[in-house]
């Protein structure tokens, strides 16, 4: 895994990739202005500043993810759940 993360942006085991390219024609957005401001992607390469490690684990097993993302949270990680930053006792509970 760690040879993998180093050469891919997305790992994926027994599912299908979901389309979006990393390229500069690539953004999201309204109509212009919005789409012409790169602060404002979540795609595309400008995107790409916007995140620290751009690594995607998609439907891999847990044993096979490193243990800050795994379901049973093992580090005790705050996690984003259905849109709130729970507890990693209440995120173990939400995952499972």
């Amino acid at each position: 895994m760690p040879l993998l993360e180093r050469k891919a942006g997305r790992i994926l085991a027994n599912g299908f990739p979901t389309g979006v390219e990393v390229c500069h024609a690539m953004v999201h957005g309204g109509p212009f202005p919005s789409t012409s401001n790169p602060m404002f992607t979540s795609v595309g390469a400008a995107a790409i500043d916007r995140f620290l490690r751009p690594v995607c684990y998609q439907d891999l097993p847990d044993a096979l993810l490193p243990d800050a993302v795994k379901a049973r949270n093992p580090l005790g990680v705050w996690r984003l759940v259905d849109g709130e930053m729970v507890a990693p006792a209440q995120a173990v509970d939400s995952i499972a």
